[in-house]
Formats: C-alpha cells, structure tokens, sequence
C-alpha cells in the first residue's frame, strides 16, 4: 500500500481546497496521503476527502487538525499505520473547527442534521 502515501507531498493548503473555491465550510479537514490534497470530512455536508479518493484513487487520508495523527484507508475502512508526512502536519491551530472562521453559518448544526 506504500503507493498510496507519499511522505514528501504538502498539504494543498490550510483549509478544503473545494469548500475553499466555493466560499463553502467544513467541520473537519482530511489531508490526502498520496498527493497532500486538503478535504472536508464525511460529517461535513461536502464530504470532499472521500470525494477525492473516489475521483483519483487515493485511499489513504490523515486527520488534519491540531493534535491528531491518524491516518484511514477508505478501501478497507479501517484504521492504517502510516509514517511521518511533511509539515504542516495540520491546519494552523487558531482556525476554528468547524470553519473557517466568518464562514460557518450559525444554524450549522442543524445542517448537518438535516442532511
């Protein structure tokens, strides 16, 4: 599975590359291990980390908020045990989750639920 992480990629950026472009919001940030994409988690009404995997193939993601290192294979729906990937290793630590901040609108949870 070595194919699917590529330790040297950075990260897209500090917030979902599509959420970015539409002027969208996320709860949480997804970062590909294969090519650094940044995307919003599968609670986020975009869901554009598994979006992502399923356009290019690429399974593997890791959490990319503050204090988090995990990593998820979309294949197996399971955890996975990757290695160190290139900094940063997260969004910086003064953005909000969700966010980014002055996007989110206030009814957000009841987005979320209504979806």
């Amino acid at each position: 599975m070595t194919e699917a992480i590529n330790p040297a990629a950075v990260p897209s950026g500090t917030g979902c590359a599509e959420c970015e472009a539409d002027s969208g919001w996320w709860v949480h940030l997804r970062r590909c291990a294969a090519c650094g994409h940044i995307g919003c988690c599968d609670d986020s009404l975009a869901r554009h980390a598994s979006a992502h995997w399923r356009e290019t193939g690429h399974p593997i993601i890791r959490s990319f908020e503050p204090g988090e290192d995990w990593f998820w294979n979309f294949e197996t729906d399971t955890y996975y045990d990757g290695p160190a990937l290139a900094d940063p290793q997260s969004h910086p630590a003064d953005q909000p989750a969700p966010g980014p901040r002055g996007r989110v609108p206030s009814d957000w949870v009841q987005q979320l639920r209504a979806r």
